[in-house]
């Protein structure tokens, strides 16, 4: 099965590679392939011929898109709808990375994928956008959509790595301890799309490690784990706050937990629980 992925220096991307060493994959960089450009999308597509097309270039600045919302739509959206119509083309089928920031706020239990978005951010717009787009083109067989949450990897650009360096430079962090969610390891995505891949599967399911944490939560499991690895010198403290207390240009869901029932049901098994994929984590980037 010949898979193409584009978006190949992100950190899902990177995970795929690494977990799909095996398999006929075939990388595309934003600098090599620019989904934006329609007819240069079509023209890779068409060259490759792949079975598979795994969109996993996205705009992920989520406060900058508040100011530069066209430049989120361009990639999120018109990207997206772009592969979409190159995949239709060569009769291959789409895997759509999507995001919790679909959803707006006013939930208090998990979110099942059928339920309604109703983003409240410029980049959850566009990402939702996106959604849309690459429904109205491919049948549903030939369409996977999978939301995702809190996303990090043993890499730079993520909150585990944000956090180490902070715990690394200063004796107190503060962090916010009212929004809900679930951490994500990229390891966990990147191995549930294979799975679901394999199986052939379609429709929209939601990926996330298991378990329900705040973003403190995080904070404190990073400190914990990385002391347990030798990789902070000192005491460091960690401080809960509330949103109100660092406020962003982006409204962000003060609850985003993501349901997996029907992703569950799928695959026939479980999924690693959030803080023992973090501590797998930390044990790589060590």
């Amino acid at each position: 099965m010949k898979i193409m992925i584009t978006g190949a220096a992100g950190q899902l991307a990177r995970s795929l590679l690494k977990r799909g060493r095996s398999r006929d994959v075939l990388p595309f960089t934003s600098a090599e392939l620019d989904i934006r450009d329609p007819i240069a999308v079509k023209r890779a597509i068409t060259a490759v011929q792949p079975q598979i097309v795994i969109n996993a270039a996205a705009y992920t600045a989520v406060d900058r898109a508040e100011e530069d919302e066209s430049s989120a739509i361009a990639v999120n959206a018109l990207g997206a709808q772009n592969i979409a119509e190159g995949v239709r083309a060569v009769g291959a089928r789409m895997v759509q990375i999507s995001t919790d920031f679909v959803f707006g706020g006013g939930h208090s239990s998990p979110i099942r994928p059928g339920e309604i978005p109703k983003p409240e951010s410029a980049y959850g717009r566009s990402k939702f956008a996106g959604e849309t787009a690459v429904s109205k083109i491919l049948e549903p067989q030939s369409l996977l959509t999978l939301r995702t949450a809190w996303l990090y990897s043993s890499g730079p650009g993520n909150f585990v790595s944000t956090m180490i360096r902070l715990m690394q430079e200063r004796s107190e962090v503060r962090v916010v301890a009212d929004q809900v969610g679930t951490p994500t390891w990229s390891v966990t995505l990147a191995d549930t799309v294979f799975e679901l891949i394999d199986g052939g599967a379609c429709g929209t399911h939601h990926v996330t490690d298991a378990g329900v944490a705040s973003w403190y939560d995080f904070a404190v499991a990073i400190r914990d784990l990385s002391a347990e690895r030798g990789m902070l010198d000192g005491e460091v403290r960690v401080v809960p706050i509330s949103t109100a207390d660092y406020p962003t240009p982006a409204k962000r869901p003060s609850y985003s937990v993501l349901d997996k029932t029907s992703l569950l049901a799928t695959l026939g098994h479980g999924i690693p629980y959030w803080r023992d994929a973090l501590g797998a984590c930390l044990d790589e980037r060590s």
